[in-house]
């Protein structure tokens, strides 16, 4: 049985974890708010913008010029997957939901006979595949946790992506990362960057209305797409970006609320025992007094 300077030193010891537990739990709400603001802003410009070059993908079926950028190089035996996590850890289960969807998505890919190549975005997603997947890794790039997401952060990975593409790299792009849906679910989501995927709904629509998606280009079609399908990888990494830093202070907010609670019930625990230890001690040293002197 612990001694009461053991479950003093317990009951100490729980209560500074308390402290810091509710101490980032009120951090992570005062950056979800903000971080939830930016999310829910970007993202209806993203899915317009998305859909709009969806539609002219779909229409542009089957014409000779069509972008890489809009119609992938026309293979389907290298994927690029960049999964997107956070540099910090202490939040519940967002990294790992990530890692596994992007193992299992690797397998799956592997057993078709697919090349995978990664590009992780965010040090907790890098760490966990390099233990299993060091050799497919061609890059490591920061994550956005505790920060304002620059717009130049999603810039440069679609620049990369971009030149990766153009020197023949891979056929197929897709981002992995948690879509925020309210602070306590975050889920899963495979993103396809390239070539662009066409929603089923709007090729119906297309195909029975064929003036659905007629497009006119001014000053030019090939001027304005050049100039328009990287813009369009740009907003969807960003909004992707400012999706999981929302998410990652739902699940980190939520996380060390459940932790904050656990300790006070630790500490319930450990005080409930300590009394009990403190009481059986003082029966004992009664029971000591009275039997010393009964027998004087």
């Amino acid at each position: 049985m612990p001694s009461l300077k053991e479950l003093r030193a317990r009951i100490t010891s729980v209560k500074s974890t308390r402290k810091i537990t509710s101490a980032m739990k009120m951090v992570a709400a005062a950056k979800l708010r903000r971080a939830q603001l930016h999310a829910e802003a970007a993202r209806p410009y993203a899915d317009a913008m998305r859909r709009m070059l969806a539609e002219l993908a779909g229409s542009m079926t089957g014409r000779e010029g069509v972008p890489q950028l809009l119609a992938g190089t026309g293979a389907d035996r290298v994927h690029l997957l960049i999964p997107v996590t956070s540099d910090r850890g202490l939040a519940g289960g967002f990294n790992s939901n990530v890692n596994r969807t992007t193992r299992q998505t690797i397998r799956r890919l592997q057993a078709e006979g697919k090349t995978v190549k990664l590009l992780p975005v965010g040090r907790k997603g890098a760490d966990f595949l390099a233990r299993e997947f060091a050799d497919l890794i061609i890059d490591r790039l920061p994550g956005g946790s505790g920060k304002e997401i620059p717009f130049s952060a999603a810039g440069d990975l679609g620049d990369k992506i971009v030149s990766m593409l153009q020197n023949g790299e891979f056929d197929v792009c897709t981002v992995i990362y948690n879509r925020f849906r309210n602070v306590m679910s975050q889920v899963p989501t495979h993103l396809q960057m390239i070539p662009l995927e066409l929603d089923a709904a709007n090729s119906n629509a297309a195909k029975a209305d064929p003036d659905a998606a007629q497009y006119e280009f001014e000053p030019g079609e090939e001027e304005l797409l050049q100039k328009l399908l990287p813009r369009n990888l740009q907003v969807q990494l960003y909004a992707v970006m400012l999706d999981s830093a929302a998410g990652e202070q739902g699940a980190r907010m939520t996380a060390m609320d459940n932790a904050t609670r656990n300790a006070g019930k630790a500490i319930d625990r450990l005080s409930q025992k300590y009394n009990r230890t403190r009481q059986a001690n003082i029966t004992n040293e009664l029971m000591e007094i009275i039997s010393g002197a009964a027998a004087v």
